[in-house]
């Protein structure tokens, strides 16, 4: 389902105002072309968001999930206004821009976010199967309608300025809130359908995260769910951005972001793993000390992990260990671990699989130190789709199966 920009922009006319003939007073339009707007969204959608009665129209159920929606992506092209009314004198020409008031169609707005990102207009065209003139036009226009400048032409190709960040930020929130729109009305009509993005840190996805997925899609299958790899910092600009609908993994202080919430499922500590028959399973018991003596493999520097084992030789007075190998790969560390008589520090759910198939063992040393939240991240104003909130309720049902 899709939801046409200029046809959203009558629908909200229509609930501020009533009924058709008022709205079209209020938009300056012909009442005939008010009512063609409404169908022709009722038709996008496959739901009536009216009930036509003598004194007015109602809305259905389905309106009334439309209208939560709407007005969302509506504030956030308002918030993206008022923010880019700061640069000096641009208030007043901001005021008529047609992008603010739902009056640019959704593709054009795709082709400009899809060029924040790509920063090259024949990949833009290509990927939405347009000609490049097009792109182009559609951003002379946009930078004419606001008066102002929203990429940087470059040998790296477009890149977007401040003004552009800026308002690519809120169009992407007000397309995601419109993809929820469709998500939810299809939930009211008993399917579960639409995408859920996860964005995917280590200590959630190798365990915790797969185990809901396989759940959920086998009994919602409409559904689909992309999960998106990468440190929590790129992960929290999708995540405000509205490219990802939740992360899952490690929990960032409360301090952390004040526009970001994370929700406790468990906690975790390192434990220090070898392959099943290394030298320190012989013997006397490895203690921290001892096992400090040999060669490690552990991620790079400045990461979580990496500053937690640090900080733990430190406050043991103990010499940090001998990293013959960096990496957060986890194909690669348990290769190197089966090959060889290095250890490493690591959540041992990140190895479920090679603990329950006896290939490497955790050495009998606890760090309680070490210990970290695992939970889920949002972003705080935002609104779950049908489908995050189901993935994420399975998600909390696994947590909870774990801790048991």
């Amino acid at each position: 389902m899709t939801i046409g920009l200029r046809h959203l922009r009558v629908f909200l006319a229509v609930v501020e105002h009533g009924s058709a003939s008022r709205a079209s007073v209020a938009l300056l339009r012909a009442q005939s072309a008010i009512t063609r707007s409404v169908l022709a969204l009722e038709r996008e959608l496959g739901v009536p968001l009216f009930e036509r009665r003598s004194q007015g129209m109602l809305m259905t159920r389905y309106g009334e999930a439309l209208l939560r929606r709407a007005r969302r992506a509506s504030d956030e092209l308002d918030n993206a206004r008022r923010e880019l009314a700061r640069a000096p004198g641009s208030a007043a020409r901001l005021r008529a821009a047609p992008v603010f008031s739902m009056q640019v169609g959704e593709q054009r707005l795709r082709a400009f976010v899809a060029l924040t990102e790509l920063h090259h207009m024949p990949t833009v065209a290509g990927q939405l199967g347009v000609t490049q003139p097009a792109v182009s036009a559609t951003l002379r226009e946009l930078e004419a309608s606001l008066g102002l400048l929203l990429f940087d032409r470059s040998p790296k190709g477009m890149l977007p300025t401040g003004h552009g960040e800026i308002l690519a930020l809120h169009v992407k929130r007000a397309l995601a809130e419109l993809r929820h729109a469709s998500d939810e009305i299809a939930s009211l009509r008993g399917t579960t359908t639409g995408t859920v993005a996860v964005g995917a840190l280590p200590l959630g996805r190798t365990l915790i995260l797969p185990r809901a997925i396989a759940r959920v899609v086998s009994r919602h299958p409409g559904l689909r769910v992309e999960t998106v790899e990468g440190p929590f910092a790129s992960l929290a600009a999708a995540l405000r951005s509205g490219d990802v609908d939740f992360i899952l993994g490690a929990l960032r202080p409360p301090d952390y972001a004040t526009d970001l919430v994370g929700e406790t499922l468990l906690s975790e500590e390192l434990a220090i793993v070898a392959r099943a028959d290394h030298p320190h399973f012989r013997g006397a018991p490895a203690t921290l000390r001892t096992v400090a003596r040999g060669a490690w493999v552990l991620p790079r520097r400045g990461t979580p992990t990496r500053d937690l084992v640090e900080a733990l030789f430190a406050r043991h007075r103990i010499s940090a260990p001998d990293v013959r190998v960096e990496t957060s790969d986890l194909a690669v560390l348990r290769g190197v671990l089966l090959e060889s008589d290095l250890v490493t520090a690591i959540s041992a759910r990140q190895l479920d699989h090679e603990f329950r198939t006896g290939l490497l063992k955790a050495l009998p040393i606890a760090l309680p130190e070490t210990s970290r939240q695992i939970g889920i991240t949002l972003r705080s104003a935002s609104v779950a789709s049908p489908g995050s909130q189901l993935l994420m309720d399975e998600i909390r049902a696994v947590a909870a199966d774990l801790v048991r």
